[in-house]
């Protein structure tokens, strides 16, 4: 285990950390040094990340997490600090995408992203807020999209919800950044995990064809990212990390 100096011994929350981009950025700042408290939905996955961790010589722990309840997500950042003291860092990772047009009307569908895109981020600033601000530190940082900058092909109502997030974490970052807390995003391009697993077969199909050449981002990419901006010095507040494939050019 290497150990990076502004990432070793932060208590860094993680939610969607049993798959994607938050396991790989679980391992990668366990790796720093990190002491990473684990949350997401899938425990069997949860206990296996930990355990990686674990072995490896890292300081882990987790608590199962349903981010679309406010109550389940201060659960987690209490388990934080019960087992390694104040939340340092909350990485609001946990996401889900939809590729399918409007016409499909899955308002169940709309539901869930808005639920878990929108409301997931704004219940983890919730939950580590307050006493961030009593601290006077912390570092919030969101996963959110290149689709915050740009509505992706057939996916209207996900690039929607990348949207607002991107507008809450700037705002976000006005109002706390006096109070020197940290807030950055990280926007991906395609990565390949697992989310849009359940998406308009054909649709999807239609947007990979655009991509059938690229070679996709890995989680490790966009877990580098995090690790970046948080291993800056506490004076240097890292916006926005754009990470898209080379030669991805939407």
């Amino acid at each position: 285990m290497s150990e990076s100096s502004n990432i070793s011994g932060k208590v860094t929350v993680i939610t969607g950390a049993s798959s994607g981009i938050g396991h790989g950025t679980a391992l990668h700042l366990a790796e720093q040094g990190a002491k990473v408290v684990l949350g997401a939905r899938r425990e069997d996955r949860l206990k296996e990340t930990t355990e990686a961790i674990t072995q490896a010589g890292g300081s882990a722990t987790w608590k199962v997490t349903d981010v679309t309840d406010k109550d389940s997500v201060q659960g987690l950042v209490d388990h934080a600090r019960e087992t390694y003291g104040p939340v340092d860092v909350l990485i609001n990772n946990a996401g889900v995408g939809y590729v399918g047009t409007i016409d499909k009307i899955h308002v169940d569908i709309w539901d869930l992203m808005i639920d878990v895109n929108i409301k997931g981020p704004l219940y983890g600033i919730a939950a580590v807020l307050p006493e961030m601000m009593a601290r006077k530190q912390g570092h919030i940082l969101t996963t959110t999209s290149i689709a915050a900058n740009a509505v992706l092909t057939n996916m209207a109502v996900y690039s929607g919800t990348k949207f607002a997030v991107k507008a809450i974490c700037e705002g976000l970052r006005q109002e706390a950044g006096p109070h020197n807390i940290r807030v950055t995003q990280v926007l991906p391009g395609l990565v390949m995990t697992e989310i849009g697993a359940d998406s308009d077969p054909e649709a999807q199909e239609e947007l990979m064809k655009e991509f059938e050449d690229l070679q996709l981002l890995e989680p490790i990419d966009i877990a580098r990212a995090f690790a970046f901006a948080i291993n800056q010095p506490n004076h240097v507040n890292v916006n926005e990390v754009v990470v898209r494939p080379t030669g991805e050019l939407m």
